[in-house]
């Protein structure tokens, strides 16, 4: 962005023909993280919110947590104070709350264009795209197993999406690549396509080690100690298991200073029990020994209080989306971070259906607007996740993307100034006429209302004489659009050679693996 800056300063000196080329050169600008001016809305009262703590704290000291197969995490626990019964871990009550004082409320996650820094924790909002889908559906290939190329076409979309603050992690799993080595291929697109902050590997702890060695060859390594370059998603096998991939992989980057998601993954029902408070409490208990045991790492490590929720089907045993119980469970998690210090993650364009149709619409939006309600910090899945997250649709991509602008333009708030006011147009206009031609409308219509770059407003014949096109349809144009004025940001070629190289070394030193 800088380079086609300069290029465009040389260019105004040329003449007509500079001035037509800077008008037609591709342009686009990314929003900065939002900061809410608006309240959050808090459905739990005092005496609810006590009840979820004070049983959170019971399940930690009498039922409490396994941390299986992880030799090294038991014997922090027992120097910190817990009973260590084999892989069972039982914490007094006040320790884990007491741990997680040290880890930060609200950091910085930079990236390599400063410009694009985010806010992680107190009114702010980042939001990143959809994680971990297998499957990839477009309309002209229909649903497939997704690619490396699929990969690299989400982060470049994200890289031009106006709404998206962040480039996230495993947009998709690139099933063309092996397993043990697709991590490389993943972190190097988000480095190269991309200027905006991402997240780091998190399927083995060496893979997690290699992220931050490719991040200190991208930054420096003295950027890197001192500051957070990378968030991770650390899930936990609710219930209150903690698993030695997931915790290897916590424990790499905490140790490095890097943020980590401690997400309890919940599906209401299976995984946790039927009732929010229930809910509530083990998503509590979860995340309380998650963060403490990113602090016996290292202390100030910074930690996002997670929740995945969502509720089961009784009759299928499906997950369900967009739900009422998801969404109270959301906004109850998100006043339980609050009052534990700590920046929360949860929501997202969460949907159940197969295709971008009326029900991912529904259950989606539903989902995004209570997770802004909620007071989250960090949106993983904002845009593009179909089928319970089991695809990745690049059309349901940018219809999700195009509707964060939304998000931003109610965390506004409502301003009161002269100007909001309209007296003076209230006062020309007057009783009988309208205010289509009037001074303050003239002044403010270009930035009055939010505008959709997606949905179409015209009328039937017009739309009609068009083609008649569904949204589907005009979300794949615009995919095609993207992709088509897509320029990759600059990377100084000392860097990029250095990331290749280490990205060669290490997938030579090691066979292909696919499981």
């Amino acid at each position: 962005m800088a380079e086609a800056e300069r290029v465009g300063r040389r260019g105004r000196g040329g003449g007509g023909a500079a001035r037509r080329a800077e008008r037609s050169a591709v342009r686009f600008e990314t929003a900065r993280f939002i900061e809410r001016n608006i309240p959050n809305l808090e459905i739990l009262n005092e005496e609810a919110l006590q009840i979820i703590e004070h049983n959170a704290e019971t399940v930690l000291e009498e039922i409490g947590v396994a941390f299986v197969e992880n030799p090294a995490a038991l014997q922090r626990w027992r120097d910190a104070g817990a009973d260590v019964s084999g892989e069972r871990v039982r914490l007094p009550r006040g320790l884990a709350r007491k741990l997680c004082e040290t880890a930060p409320s609200r950091f910085t996650q930079i990236a390599r264009n400063p410009a694009r820094n985010v806010e992680i924790g107190g009114n702010s909002l980042v939001l990143a795209p959809v994680y971990g889908p297998p499957f990839w559906r477009d309309l002209d290939s229909g649903r497939r197993y997704a690619t490396m190329a699929d990969f690299e076409t989400l982060v470049k979309l994200g890289y031009m999406s106006e709404w998206l603050h962040h480039s996230g992690g495993t947009v998709c799993e690139p099933t063309d690549v092996p397993v043990n080595k697709r991590h490389f291929d993943m972190l190097y697109a988000h480095m190269s396509l991309s200027d905006k902050p991402f997240m780091g590997s998190v399927t083995e702890p060496s893979r997690a080690a290699d992220s931050v060695e490719m991040a200190k060859i991208l930054f420096g390594e003295d950027v890197v100690d001192q500051n957070c370059v990378m968030t991770s998603l650390i899930n936990i096998n609710s219930p209150l298991t903690f698993d030695s991939v997931m915790m290897g992989a916590l424990e790499e980057y905490a140790a490095a200073g890097q943020a980590c998601i401690i997400s309890p993954f919940i599906v209401g029902g299976a995984m946790a029990p039927v009732s929010v408070m229930g809910t509530l409490t083990q998503v509590l208990a979860e995340v309380l020994a998650g963060v403490a045991y990113s602090q016996l790492v290292r202390p100030g490590a910074p930690a996002i209080f997670g929740a995945f929720v969502t509720s089961i089907d009784m009759n299928s045993g499906a997950p369900t989306f967009g739900t009422p119980e998801a969404q109270q469970i959301t906004n109850g998690a998100g006043q339980l971070a609050r009052r534990l210090g700590l920046p929360y993650r949860s929501g997202g364009a969460f949907n159940g259906s197969k295709l971008p149709d009326a029900q991912a619409a529904y259950e989606s939006a539903n989902s995004l607007q209570n997770a802004l309600l909620s007071g989250v910090n960090f949106m993983l899945h904002a845009c593009g996740w179909l089928e319970g997250g089991l695809v990745a649709s690049p059309e349901k991509f940018v219809m999700d993307a195009d509707q964060l602008g939304i998000l931003h333009k109610f965390a506004e708030g409502v301003p009161i100034d002269a100007n909001a006011q309209a007296m003076d147009a209230l006062r020309e206009v007057g009783p009988g006429g309208h205010f289509l031609g009037c001074a303050h409308t003239q002044a403010n219509y270009q930035s009055a209302f939010w505008r959709t770059k997606l949905l179409d407003y015209r009328p039937y014949e017009t739309w009609a004489e068009d083609g008649g096109h569904s949204t589907f349809e005009l979300a794949s144009a615009r995919v095609q659009k993207l992709l088509r004025d897509y320029q990759a940001p600059m990377l100084d070629p000392g860097v990029d050679e250095a990331l290749k190289d280490y990205v060669i070394r290490r997938k030579a030193e090691m066979p292909d693996a696919f499981i």
